[in-house]
């Protein structure tokens, strides 16, 4: 069986042991979702972001694009976003890179690439901002590690730049942007510890005036 057809049998097999477990899974499912989490994270196949986290389908709202990148003219991050933040008003918003990412590394080099060179290029501003740190680390591994964690750092920066995050800041204290990490050697998420959930780590030419809802 070629893998298209695995697929399909395979969504047959994942019903199958779902109903077994509760037959009511699926009728409860329709009804509707209330995540509390937006999950941005990278496209690489290896980090599903419900399996990683032991969490259910319904329970985290899901971006992906390759180097979970929170770019400012993105309008399919920005929409969703906008959706989880002020219609699903989720609590957290979770940005989690993952170490071995082949974006990151990509943009570590000179090589061209193709279409994708031009997103390859919001990564190499990251890399630009911290030259120095990186630079000095000698170990190139350790070094690519570094730029993936603070690659991380710069997208929940860069999410905190953005309207729909303060607003939501001023009108419901909520959410809270995160930085996370996943180690696909070992399987287990890292916390950066750079977490927002005001303008006060902000400098002061980022911070908005708040649109309140009154």
């Amino acid at each position: 069986m070629d893998m298209y057809k695995s697929l399909l049998e395979g969504n047959k097999r994942w019903v199958k042991e779902k109903l077994k477990e509760d037959s009511q899974f699926f009728e409860r499912l329709a009804k509707g979702q209330s995540p509390q989490v937006l999950w941005i994270g990278c496209s690489d196949s290896r980090v599903p972001a419900n399996e990683i986290t032991n969490t259910q389908p319904g329970d985290i709202f899901v971006h992906r694009n390759i180097a979970n990148m929170v770019v400012h003219s993105d309008m399919n991050m920005l929409s969703v976003l906008d959706y989880a933040v002020n219609v699903l008003k989720v609590k957290h918003v979770i940005v989690c890179g993952h170490y071995g990412c082949g974006g990151v590394k990509a943009a570590m080099g000179h090589g061209q690439y193709g279409l994708v060179d031009n997103w390859l290029r919001h990564i190499k501003d990251v890399y630009r901002l911290h030259t120095e740190e990186l630079d000095a680390i000698e170990d190139e591994t350790e070094r690519f590690n570094r730029f993936v964690e603070l690659n991380v750092i710069e997208q929940v920066f860069d999410l905190t730049k953005t309207s729909i995050i303060q607003n939501a800041w001023a009108n419901r204290n909520e959410p809270k942007v995160h930085a996370w990490v996943y180690n696909l050697k070992t399987g287990i998420i890292k916390d950066l510890n750079e977490s927002f959930d005001n303008q006060g780590k902000l400098p002061p030419i980022f911070r908005m005036e708040p649109s309140v809802v009154v």
